[in-house]
């Protein structure tokens, strides 16, 4: 499917990303649905790597994300085995069996226990997963890993994604330089909590896995949390951080603390670049989005607000043609179910104030938002004017081209 589809206007050039001490990985044609293309994608990780995870709160996930929720409670990582073309969700036991039986094969592989393996599969929903094939091109594909084939990994993890997504930034723990690489993979079903996206991020810092996981979920919040492309939660959203431990830095204590500010920063920064990038790859995508909402009665409450705004369809229909209907905008902040008061409400496109106080600017012109709006990046203001909650969200135009691809996933 990622063949046929024109490369987004949106895309951005993939990042140099350097090896990581302690991950190997490659990618193969496992023949799982795609004909010519690399499906199925490995990484090793050497003993002692500490993992967290976040995971899709859709109550029917796939057997992929159950087995990883079990196995995340160990804390510990040998492997990670993904697959893309077929997502293992709604397939009752087999999928069960799906997961089970590549998770022994790629642990007799890496030597450790099949707990120690976590697995990612996206694609279609409701047909069962052939996996003999994954599991019998596991050995081959073992033999290639190596340390340089992140951008090779971001391509094998694509749907009907157009470009692969990574990112990459390094951090002080103590004196010692550490580093961050992450890939992701996500174009449509997206939506917070998280989508139908999978993000797999590694570092070579040695971090207690509790820890690990409160720095992932805070990094996940205003990042893949706060990005939409449909309104679509998926069935397999999967993001997940590896830690090999192999630099040299200070013993992190047990609760975290200051030393690992900087390393918070950097993780932060690679989960927003990613989820920027799910956004701008989002199916039939012309246009990113922008969305800020300010003054209202809690931080929660601006988030919800904005969310209500970056998923409707005549919102993103109009970001499409080019209108600048601010109507619409006001229509999602009162659908949102959240405080607003009409008469205090004002509205921005791309810095121009459209609306305040409940009613058009006195001597409105239209002509700088029309120009702002032909761009490739649309930013949306509201001031809802009741407090001083905030919160931003990103999504994308709605255009032709998400019912085409849509239409025709299976085919």
């Amino acid at each position: 499917m990622a063949g046929k589809i024109p490369v987004s206007p949106l895309a951005l050039p993939m990042p140099a990303l350097p090896a990581i001490a302690g991950v190997t990985l490659g990618i193969v044609a496992a023949g799982i649905r795609y004909k010519g293309r690399a499906d199925l994608t490995m990484m090793e990780f050497p003993a002692g790597t500490t993992a967290a995870g976040v995971f899709t709160k859709n109550l029917c996930p796939g057997a992929p994300v159950e087995w990883c929720r079990e196995v995340l409670k160990g804390g510990k990582a040998r492997g990670l085995v993904v697959n893309a073309g077929n997502a293992n969700v709604f397939t009752g036991k087999a999928g069960r069996e799906a997961t089970k039986a590549t998770a022994e094969a790629a642990a007799k592989l890496l030597g450790c226990k099949a707990r120690e393996i976590f697995l990612a599969s996206t694609g279609v929903i409701g047909e069962t997963l052939p996996h003999e094939r994954l599991t019998a091109a596991l050995p081959g594909l073992h033999t290639s890993l190596t340390d340089t084939a992140w951008a090779d990994a971001a391509r094998g993890i694509m749907t009907t994604d157009t470009f692969p997504k990574a990112s990459t930034r390094t951090a002080l723990i103590g004196d010692a330089v550490v580093t961050i690489n992450g890939i992701a993979k996500g174009s449509g079903m997206i939506a917070p909590d998280m989508a139908t996206m999978l993000s797999f991020i590694a570092t070579d810092a040695k971090i207690p896995a509790p820890v690990l996981q409160k720095l992932l979920t805070k990094a996940v919040n205003p990042s893949f949390n706060c990005v939409t492309v449909d309104s679509d939660t998926s069935t397999s959203d999967t993001v997940m951080l590896f830690a090999t431990g192999k630099a040299k830095h200070a013993r992190v204590p047990a609760e975290g603390g200051p030393m690992l500010k900087d390393f918070a920063r950097a993780l932060n920064e690679v989960c927003m670049e990613l989820a920027l990038m799910v956004a701008r790859d989002g199916e039939g995508a012309q246009k990113l989005v922008r969305i800020d909402v300010t003054g209202a009665v809690s931080a929660r409450s601006a988030h919800r607000i904005a969310m209500a705004i970056a998923n409707s369809p005549l919102v993103k229909t109009a970001i499409a043609g080019e209108d600048a209907n601010w109507g619409r905008i006001v229509m999602a902040v009162g659908k949102a179910g959240e405080p607003a008061d009409r008469d205090k409400l004002s509205v921005a496109v791309g810095g121009t104030w459209m609306a305040k106080d409940g009613g058009v600017v006195p001597g409105y012109d239209e002509t700088p938002v029309v120009a702002h709006m032909k761009g490739r990046e649309v930013e949306i203001t509201v001031d809802i004017g009741l407090g001083k909650g905030k919160a931003t969200a990103w999504t994308c135009d709605l255009t032709h081209g998400y019912i085409d691809i849509n239409g025709s996933y299976r085919s």
